[in-house]
């Protein structure tokens, strides 16, 4: 395909993966399943609700898209909020808690996919990302979140950025 037939646009991404899903699946894989299947559907919820879209949810992964920056932020406090809040009825070795990545960055679009280095991004951030509910605070252009962050390391930050 020529480099005129991809279509390009800026959008807000999100991705969203389970913090310690291959140590969940290792103890009881149905269970993990069944966690995993009803905290997507909230996730889906959700992202409708802050007026995103979900592409794709491979494996414990989840990527969206939104027209906003701020309604992708919004999506994923209330996400990491809803989420914290269905785990308490859960026993400790069972909850299941999400990193999330926001990035806004020029895209391909082929169909319901996208492609590129502001997936890459949000893919990354989400990888760097500390679990479970966030705080934020803005300074200078960087948003910080914080959460429970593996011994050592501290909150992650982000930096907002076009491509």
């Amino acid at each position: 395909m020529t480099k005129e037939g991809f279509k390009r646009k800026l959008t807000a991404i999100l991705s969203a993966d389970v913090a310690g899903y291959s140590p969940l699946m290792g103890e009881d894989e149905e269970a993990t399943v069944r966690t995993l299947t009803t905290y997507r559907e909230v996730l889906t919820t959700l992202i409708e609700q802050h007026n995103g879209k979900v592409l794709d949810s491979p494996g414990d992964n989840l990527l969206a898209e939104f027209v906003s920056v701020v309604d992708a932020v919004q999506c994923a406090a209330a996400v990491q909020k809803e989420i914290s809040a269905r785990n308490t009825e859960l026993p400790e070795n069972r909850k299941m808690q999400f990193r999330i990545g926001n990035n806004l960055g020029d895209v391909i679009q082929e169909d319901d996919r996208i492609y590129g280095d502001g997936v890459n991004i949000a893919s990354r951030l989400e990888g760097l990302a500390c679990k479970g509910p966030t705080g934020s605070r803005r300074t200078g252009g960087a948003l910080y979140f914080g959460g429970q962050c593996p011994k050592g390391r501290k909150p992650s930050t982000y930096y907002s950025s076009a491509n």
